[in-house]
């Protein structure tokens, strides 16, 4: 994988993608072979906005590679309080650490940051935009139940707003992939997303109703309704409820369905679903790990 950071799911090919997906599988199956590879690295995570797991597995993955991190703590205790820019905060941090982890509410604002520094930057996620990563470790998790070819995948959920559903179209495109994508109308994917979709030959159906196109999915990937997106909670309540998954919902899918999120959830995923076959997400989570490790040690890697 040739590249300084990683900033969108856009700028990955396939050969990029399997580089990462074949290293992860390797550190999954023999997690010693990580061991000091990169002793006396250093991760600086700074996270604009809150994170559970990004923040916590990119951790993991830094310490299980022989390194460590530095962490610049809540933007409440930071200098950005004070008024400081990103562009200032990532110079300073660039003199601390070998690599910068940044999440920020801003779309656009870890490419903004790539510019001033010369380590590499990777985009834990940036508003609306992108979360590359994420869509690394939800591609893992696809091969893992249902290969990258010839596979039909359901995004369902809020697609205008969801960078995880960004990032995961515009990499699918790479595969021979359909991608079905359901929605109220007024969460479907932005115009730019499906013109680059598009513009890459990609196989893209819209719905608003999973019911007809749920039996032919291999992957369901279900994402959050957002409540604060409604100025009505009554239109929120109507939609929220169509957009769930629970166990009966999945009598009509494919017995190997993978369900997958990428969490947190609410309320678009039943608790009984987890006790089926198809509930992938917490799997999806953990997998974080050794594809974050995959990545830091591409990133990191002087040769």
């Amino acid at each position: 994988m040739r590249h300084d950071h990683l900033l969108t799911a856009k700028q990955l090919s396939r050969a990029d993608i399997e580089t990462v997906l074949d290293r992860a599988a390797a550190f999954d199956d023999d997690p010693a072979a990580a061991a000091e590879r990169h002793a006396d690295a250093l991760l600086a995570l700074c996270f604009f906005e809150p994170s559970t797991r990004t923040k916590m597995s990119f951790e993991t993955a830094a310490k299980r590679l022989g390194g460590d991190v530095i962490d610049m703590g809540s933007v409440e205790s930071s200098s950005v309080k004070k008024g400081e820019s990103l562009a200032d905060t990532v110079r300073v941090v660039e003199g601390y650490a070998d690599g910068i982890v940044l999440r920020h509410p801003k779309q656009g604002a870890a490419k903004m940051a790539s510019e001033h520094v010369d380590v590499p930057v990777v985009n834990a996620g940036d508003g609306a935009g992108h979360h590359p990563s994420q869509t690394l470790l939800d591609l893992y998790t696809i091969r893992e139940h249902a290969g990258l070819d010839d596979i039909s995948v359901g995004i369902m959920g809020d697609l205008k707003y969801g960078r995880t559903v960004h990032s995961l179209a515009h990499a699918l495109t790479n595969f021979d992939v359909h991608q079905h994508f359901v929605s109220p109308e007024s969460l479907r994917l932005p115009r730019s997303v499906r013109y680059d979709l598009h513009e890459a030959g990609a196989q893209v159906q819209e719905h608003d109703s999973l019911d007809a196109v749920l039996p032919n999915l291999d992957v369901l990937y279900v994402t959050r309704i957002q409540r604060e997106r409604f100025p009505d909670e009554d239109e929120y309540e109507a939609v929220a409820g169509e957009y769930s998954i629970t166990p009966e919902t999945l009598e009509a899918a494919k017995d190997d369905l993978a369900v997958m999120h990428p969490l947190p959830r609410v309320d678009e995923i039943a608790a009984a679903v987890d006790d089926t076959e198809n509930a992938t997400y917490f799997e999806q989570a953990h997998n974080g790990v050794p594809v974050r490790m995959a990545l830091l040690d591409l990133l990191l890697d002087d040769d």
